[in-house]
Order: C-alpha cells, then structure tokens, then sequence
C-alpha cells in the first residue's frame, strides 16, 4: 500500500469508523457467539499472497463485528467508561504515524517533553499537591504515562519495596535479602482492585486484606491497628494502597485518617489509586472528594477512564521521582546519552523499555474539548446517574446499595442473591442491556454506568425500562414457582401425616379414637383361644360399608382386649388389616343389660361368625369329595361340534 492507496483507504477506514459510531445503537450490545468461533472462519495459516484490501473489510463486517462487546454502545453499562473521541483517535493515529520509540530523552525529546509538560497541566487540573509536578520549581516529583492502574500499583509497590529493604539491610547488614524480603507487609482494603493482590505476588510480599466500614470505606483505626499488631509479630509493614472510587461501589477510603495515622509509620509508602474517580476531581465540586492527598506518596489515575481518551493512558504521579527511579534503574551502555544527568528518562519510570507517543492523544484531547468540556461530560454523566438513582429509588421492589457521588449506580431486587444473579444473567442473555455484577458488603449487587460518551436521559429511561420488563417477568415466575413449591411441600407433609397417622392407628387406638376411653381399656386375657371367639359374646363381622369409620381400631390389639364387665354394652368395632371386614365384639341380647346394644342378626349387612364357619366346613368337605373322585380326560371338542351333539340330542328325546 503506497501513500495514494493510504489516502484513499484512510478516507474509507474514517467513514467506517463514522458509520459504526453513528449506527452503533441498532447493534447487539454483546456477542452471541461461543468460544472458538472464530477459529472455524478463518484460515488456519496466513495467506501467502496478498489479498485485496476490499476483502479484507468484508471480512471485518462478516467475521470479526459478530464477536465484538461494543463498549461505546448506548445500552453497554458495565465496568467503567471506556474513553474514546475522535481527537483521540486522531492523535492515536499520529503517534502512529510518527512511529517513535521513545525510551529516552535522546529516543525522541519531543515525546519525552510534551508528556512531563501534559502531566503537569492534568495534575494542576486534579488538584494535586506541588510536589507531585515536574516543573514546579524546587518539586523533586513528576508524572509518568503508564499502560493501565495495574502497572501503577506495580511499580510504586516495588519502589516502596526497594527503600524498605534498603534501610532493613542498612540496620541488619548480616542478614539475607532473602529473610528481610519475609517480613515486609503490604495492606489494602477489601474493595480495592485485585491488581493490588496481583502486585504483591509479583513482589513476593505478604499482603494483609482489611475489612471497610459499612460504607465500605477503609478507615484510619482499622490500618493503625493492623499495623501495630503486624509489628508485635516481627512484620514490617512497607506499603498501604488505598482507594478513591472503588471498582465494586465507587466508595472512597478515608485518605485523611489513613495519612493521619501513617504519621507514626513514616516509613510505610502510601499510594492513591483513583483510576475512575480521580479524573473528576477537575471538577471543582468534587474536589472535596481529595482530602488527604498531602498525605500521598504517589497517585493515579486513568484519562482512558473518564477523559476521553482511548486507551492505553494511564498517569501516574509520585512525591520523589528518585525513590521511584532508583528501584527500576537499569542503564546498559547502549541506551545512556549525553543529557541523561539533565533530562528525565521514562524508561527508568516503569517496567516496559519501549514506549508509544501516547502524550499526542491527551494533548489532543485536553486541547481540543477544554478543561469546560471535559467538566461538562463528567457533571453530564453524573446526572444521568443520579436520574437511573431516582428511578430506582421509586420502585420499592429495588434498593440502592451505595453512596451515589459519580457515574456509578449499585442496585438490587429486594430479595436472595441468587433472584439478582437471575436478573443480571437474563438481562445481558438479551443482548438488550450489559451489566456487571459486585459484591459489596458480602451482597450480590448490579452495577449501573453510564460510560456513552453521548448518553442521553433517553438512554437511562431506556435502560430502567428493560429491566424492570425482565424484574417482572422473573418475579411472577418466582412467585409461580414458589407457590408450586408450597404445593408440592404440603403434598409431601400430608403424606407423611397420613403415614404418621397409619403408625399410630395401628400402634396406640387411643390417640384418634375417644370412643375407646369412654367405653373403658378392656382387660387383658391370655386364656383367648382365638382373637374372634371369646366368652360371655358372640363376635360379630360387618363389612367395611356398615361400619363407623369413627368407632373401629386394629384387631392385632382389639383381640387382646377382654371386657370383665358384662353388663356394659362394647360398640368398639375391630378391623382385620388383612381384609376388608369388621369385627364388632358385643354382647348378645339374652346376656347383656337394658343397655346393651341390640342384635346383630337382624342388621343389615352383619352376618353371624358361627353361621359362616358351617358354611366354610361345608364348602371344604366338597371341595375333598371333588378331589377323591378320578379325574377322567376327554378329548377336546371344537364348539361346533359340541353344538351339533347338543342338538341331536334333544332330537332323540
């Protein structure tokens, strides 16, 4: 591609970018793609000939915009803003263009001047303390661009690393670097990033993780505390990271009593991380929200967060660029130069040696909208912010679970985590909205940002709408659920009572039969030659159709039980678990008192005991005499036989 092609391809490439912005609503704002799609579209070598240009955007559309998050999207409200604007990209592709490397001073002085001179005018914007700016005079302090928050914490962890175990070793000349190393002690909160965690492995450091207070906000009691009893343990601690703008809440850590408390640890290195916060504090409003930043060692924050500036941007300032560069220096022949006692070389300022002109996009930027501009866009997001707040705040079904001070609104449906966890995952499942989830104070929370750079109040409207379409749709299936639920429960305890109530009836009559009590417990005899036959009464069946379900008890226990007082009547039925009959022990007519109950015989539906034994003996003495008799076998005849016999026979008589 020649300079010609480039002009016409850039023009293209510019209209393309122009459309995917402006068109960018009508998108899904997530993929619905699964891992490894792209592999089965695309060759599994590079080509060996070129391909034409055309082709190569094609495949852009077809293969590689299906499985794009659309971080500028309106409906994309999760993590924080990801910057981006067209001085940006302009300044992004010039650096580009220019293509330098820029290391040193020597590398390249323009690269290394404009971004000391940028991170001076973005510092004084900040607010920052005159010993964080390069060119303040008498300042020992300075600004760096680093690649993200993550480098930062990095690099000011082993910086603070590097001076503890320089004055450890200064006190205990004879031990090992190795044993000094095992008693440094770096703490964070529990909101802080996890890069601080990432940091102290990479520095093989101990890291103490302290619990906030409800606000979820790191106090200066609670690192004072630690610390001391860190100390009594032998532990030395090194190194605090504390947080302006959580990721989980946005909450703030209260840097005035944590610097206030470090007073008596002047050693210990104190870094501010306000990758997402820290932009707005060019806002004079919030600049209240920096209290205690005297108290820093370094601080940082992300333009590519929330300045409109495309990533990677991350600035970085420190109170004593020495104690920074002298835990990085590494200064082989082949990169010094003559300026290097009077100039400042970047490549001592973090790990990378190789460094972009990222300096031209935030100068672009910050010239371009103004420091107005960029104040407008914060106090706009802002807003729409506190809009998605009040919108929750009316649907009583929603709580709001943090201090809503910037563009960060952490939500819930009143209830488990595990309904939220369904909301959220229905939600971006859609392809409608994109959210993230956090945990604050041990809860499942859903994190609402406005990131659009454009966002409208249409936009919030939009985005609470959806939600609440799905919220209901989740609780009526909740509610259909749970009543189902209830349903199946009480279906199971009836059946365990019936069970329960089986044993029982069988066990003990007395606990559901009060008939029993009031005609007396009957007495025990062991002389019973059958559980049917007793003396004095004629044992009496019933079917199960003539009986009181209310007046019969189980007759493994009823036989036991013997009456000595005859001149009271027995209406208590027994029941043969073993048939579908009754037995019913009363006194007959000609034994019993006026008050015994009358006969049976005349009942329908009872039957006398001494009757149905006779008619059993008769039907077993037949059933012999048909055994006795010899079988005869007779061939077996067809039906039409055997009715073509039947009627001759009836012609012959």
């Amino acid at each position: 591609m020649d300079s010609t092609e480039f002009r016409k391809r850039g023009m293209e490439m510019v209209e393309y970018i122009c459309n995917y912005l402006e068109t960018l609503g009508e998108r899904r704002v997530t993929p619905s793609v699964e891992p490894g799609y792209l592999r089965h579209l695309l060759p599994s070598e590079a080509p060996h000939e070129p391909e034409d240009w055309d082709q190569i955007m094609l495949d852009v559309e077809d293969k590689i915009m299906p499985g794009v998050t659309h971080w500028q999207h309106p409906r994309f409200h999760a993590y924080f803003p990801a910057g981006n604007s067209f001085p940006s990209i302009l300044g992004d592709m010039l650096g580009d263009g220019i293509g330098c490397i820029g290391f040193s001073w020597a590398a390249s002085p323009a690269c290394t001047e404009l971004e000391t001179i940028v991170l001076d005018w973005l510092g004084k914007a900040i607010g920052l303390p005159d010993h964080f700016l390069a060119l303040k005079e008498g300042s020992t302090g300075g600004g760096v661009i680093q690649t993200c928050a993550s480098e930062c914490v990095l690099v000011t962890m082993l910086a603070a690393r590097a001076q503890a175990l320089k004055r450890l070793k200064a006190q205990h000349p004879f031990v090992e670097e190795g044993h000094l190393l095992s008693k440094l002690m770096a703490y964070c909160s529990k909101e802080a990033h996890s890069c601080v965690e990432k940091a102290a492995m990479i520095s093989f450091v101990k890291l103490r993780i302290l619990e906030p207070d409800e606000n979820s906000s790191l106090r200066g009691q609670t690192i004072g505390e630690a610390m001391e009893e860190d100390e009594l343990q032998g532990l030395v601690p090194f190194f605090v990271s504390t947080t302006l703008g959580t990721t989980g809440s946005c909450a703030f850590d209260n840097l005035s009593e944590i610097g206030h408390e470090l007073k008596k640890f002047p050693c210990v290195w104190l870094h501010v991380d306000a990758a997402y916060a820290g932009n707005s504090f060019i806002c004079p409003e919030l600049k209240p929200l920096l209290k205690g930043i005297e108290y820093a060692d370094s601080f940082n924050t992300n333009p590519n967060k929330w300045l409109l500036t495309n990533f990677d941007c991350s600035t970085l300032w420190v109170r004593d660029r020495i104690r920074l560069t002298s835990a990085l220096v590494v200064d082989p022949l082949y990169l010094k130069h003559g300026y290097s006692d009077s100039a400042i070389d970047y490549r001592h300022w973090g790990v990378p040696l190789s460094r972009r002109f990222r300096s031209l996009k935030l100068w672009f930027v910050l010239r371009s909208y103004g420091i107005s501009g960029l104040q407008h866009y914060i106090r706009h997001h802002i807003k729409l912010a506190k809009r998605f707040e009040e919108l929750v705040l009316k649907d009583n079904r929603f709580e709001i679970c943090n201090q809503v001070k910037l563009g960060l609104v952490c939500f819930r449906l009143k209830g488990s985590d595990k309904l939220n966890e369904k909301l959220l995952s229905t939600i971006n499942e859609s392809g409608k909205l994109h959210m993230v989830p956090a945990s604050v104070n041990d809860r499942y929370i859903i994190r609402f940002c406005a990131v659009a750079q454009n966002a409208t109040a249409e936009d919030i409207d939009y985005a609470w709408d959806i939600i609440v379409d799905f919220a209901n749709e989740l609780l009526e299936k909740e509610q259909h659920d749970e009543i189902t639920d209830i349903i199946n429960r009480k279906k199971l305890d009836t059946l365990a009572q019936k069970r329960s109530f089986f044993v029982r009836m069988v066990s003990d009559p007395k606990i559901y039969n009060p008939a029993i009590n009031k005609a007396g417990t009957p007495k025990l005899s062991m002389e019973l030659p059958s559980p049917v036959v007793s003396r004095g009464s004629a044992p009496i069946i019933r079917t199960q159709s003539s009986v009181d379900h209310n007046s019969w008890i189980s007759w493994p226990l009823a036989f036991l039980f013997n009456s000595n007082n005859e001149d009271k009547g027995n209406n208590c039925s027994l029941r043969f678990r073993h048939l579908d009959t009754n037995v019913r022990t009363s006194t007959s007519r000609r034994n019993s008192g006026a008050g015994s109950s009358p006969s049976p015989e005349n009942e329908p539906g009872v039957v006398n005991v001494q009757q149905q034994q006779l008619l059993n003996q008769q039907q077993q003495q037949q059933q012999q005499l048909q055994l006795q008799q010899p079988q005869q076998k007779s061939p077996r005849k067809s039906p039409l036989t055997t009715r073509k016999l039947s009627s001759s026979r009836e012609n012959h008589k």
